[in-house]
């Protein structure tokens, strides 16, 4: 599957269509029916939504494998499209016989026959899904792309605000960078009604963008305006930008939204120079990129002792360090929560502000319900805010509260579709779930985009490991464990994973490697937990377990999910970590299977 396919799968429709009784929100995801929502899995309402593209037309049975799984999917397809199809017509009480809505042409495929009221495409209405194009430096300064980059970013985030819109993510966003094609053709392979194009042009302290609107299907221009500010005006452009798309789609701000957008401040141009740089550093999604990002935050805080987005970026850096475990619990997230803290009470309106601090209080604090609070007002404040969706569909898997992580995971992948983190996050919930196919499906789209991401490499390994095809799972993890110059998070997985085939003599080889390297840098007691787990060795389990908890390991709170860890909780001293850590109730677990939970 290609980078057009893969945007595909995640492409939003757009409105509803009618039919019968029912009628299918495309924009929601959901089918109902006399305004009642109809319980439907996940792949019947895919093949629902593909029948409804071309309704009287015959859809080929290969048509909707190739859509709704991967050509490298170990599923059987021919019964996964049967029993979708069985699910679908028992969802609208249809009969195969004497169909209403869905005709079987045997050998062929499929029909949907019924008429239906669709709406008409958003080719003459409203804009109501946006997409930011990478601004085009005209200075031709490579040494400057840091600084267009970070405009785009920050245009992006000024319009996700408003809730009225949609936002496609940055980074997204940012596969376009450099690319010269139709703008239809970019507004149809994004499911886009809109399109925002520009330049950026500095010279000295003065800043030129020239950015223009323009409708996606029709490549229509909506808007158009030049802006020349100084550098220290920078967000009162930005905003003066997003408050005349608002304008020009007729985008209806909120009171908060309109004060969000007022752009007053002035800024203090080294900070801010200082901070897009880190912006650049960080989204290289490596480690290297990541401690640079701090040394740059932290310069940006040394001129700007008040600049809450810069402690919010420090955050961020401390959170990625700590879940990866490059550096312990108070390096990482105990770090993370205190830039946060600083970050919310510099501005309580920063809606990142607020969801760092939700992602430092899940894995440092383990508290899931206190950081739901603070993820609920960061969607509030930024509705369009992928990255901490992401991260709050981890937190509601956290709690066992599957249907509504996935839901969560789903709307992220509709903004960021071309997100490895996203695709990753997406593959791990499903993993942990103990829906291992389902999550392949999300490892091997990511992977398209980009075949040398370690974490890829590991979702998918541990998603074969799940399924039981162990030496599909070693060779995953030992790309990974390659690709990443020796990460010991995948180092780990190795062990659980040759633990669970029965090579006890090589998990414990990996157990002694990592005791080894623990000498020369931090490793997470929990990676050596899971190992014990799966040996059934439980008194190494729970001496490992014990000092994750004493440490307030990250990876702790997913303790009721993690499926290296069954072996322990018959054990009292499993219940007896959970007491300690304050679970919510009801916590629920997953069981193998499409996503059933028990209590646990």
């Amino acid at each position: 599957m290609g980078v057009l396919a893969l945007m595909e799968v995640f492409r939003p429709s757009h409105g509803t269509v009618r039919f019968g009784d029912f009628e299918l929100d495309q924009d929601a995801g959901e089918l109902r029916r006399g305004g009642v929502k109809v319980r439907l899995q996940e792949q019947p309402l895919q093949m629902l939504q593909i029948l409804l593209e071309q309704p009287g037309k015959v859809v080929a049975r290969e048509e909707l494998q190739k859509r709704i799984w991967s050509s490298d999917t170990f599923v059987d397809f021919d019964h996964g499209i049967n029993n979708a199809i069985k699910r679908l017509r028992e969802a609208l009480a249809d009969i195969a016989e004497t169909p209403r809505y869905i005709e079987t042409l045997p050998r062929r495929g499929y029909r949907f026959i019924a008429d239906t009221d669709v709406p008409v495409q958003a080719t003459v209405g409203r804009i109501q899904f946006l997409a930011v194009l990478p601004l085009e430096n005209l200075s031709r300064d490579p040494e400057q792309e840091y600084f267009t980059d970070g405009l785009t970013e920050a245009l992006i985030t000024s319009l996700a605000k408003i809730s009225a819109l949609r936002v496609i993510s940055r980074t997204t966003a940012m596969h376009y960078k450099g690319v010269h094609r139709p703008l239809p053709e970019i507004a149809r392979e994004l499911g886009v009604d809109g399109i925002v194009e520009g330049t950026v042009m500095r010279s000295g302290e003065r800043v030129r963008i020239s950015a223009q609107l323009v409708r996606g299907f029709t490549d229509t221009h909506v808007w158009a305006e030049s802006y020349d500010r100084d550098l220290r005006d920078i967000l009162e452009l930005q905003a003066e930008v997003a408050r005349a798309i608002a304008r020009e789609i007729q985008a209806k701000l909120t009171p908060q939204e309109g004060q969000q957008l007022a752009g007053t401040q002035v800024v203090n141009t080294e900070a801010y120079e200082a901070y897009l740089k880190a912006r650049y550093y960080w989204n290289k999604l490596t480690p290297e990129g990541v401690r640079k990002a701090i040394e740059y935050f932290q310069q940006a805080i040394a001129k700007d002792a008040s600049y809450a987005a810069a402690y919010t970026g420090l955050a961020d850096c401390s959170s990625r360090l700590g879940w990866w475990g490059f550096v312990p619990p108070d390096r990482g997230f105990g770090a993370a929560k205190a830039a946060a803290q600083r970050a919310v009470e510099l501005d309580p309106e920063l809606a990142e502000a607020h969801g760092s601090l939700a992602w430092a209080i899940t894995n440092y604090d383990w508290d899931c319900i206190k950081a739901e609070q603070e993820f609920r007002r960061a969607l509030e404040l930024n509705p369009n805010y992928a990255s901490v969706t992401h991260f709050y569909a981890a937190c509601l898997g956290a709690m066992g509260r599957w249907q509504e992580s996935i839901a969560e995971i789903k709307r992220v992948l509709h903004l960021d579709p071309l997100s490895l983190i996203v695709n990753m996050t997406a593959a791990v919930i499903l993993v942990h779930a103990r829906r291992f196919e389902e999550s392949m499906q999300f490892s091997r789209k990511g992977l398209e985009l980009d075949p040398n991401f370690p974490s890829l490499r590991w979702a998918l390994g541990i998603a074969y490991e799940g399924l039981g095809l162990y030496e599909q799972a070693v060779a995953e993890v030992e790309k990974a464990i390659q690709l990443s110059d020796g990460q010991a998070v995948y180092i780990s997985a190795l062990g659980h994973i040759y633990a669970n085939a029965g090579r006890k003599d090589d998990a414990l080889k990996i157990i002694s490697q990592l005791q080894e390297l623990s000498k020369e840098r931090y490793i997470m007691p929990d990676w050596m937990a899971y190992i014990y787990s799966c040996l059934n060795a439980n008194d190494e389990a729970f001496r490992y377990l014990e000092a994750a908890y004493a440490e307030h390991s990250a990876w702790l709170v997913y303790l009721k999910q993690f499926f290296w860890l069954d072996n322990l909780r018959s054990d009292p001293r499993f219940g007896s970590l959970l007491r300690r850590m304050n679970f919510p109730d009801h916590v629920e677990r997953a069981t193998r299977g499409s996503g059933s939970v028990v209590s646990s």
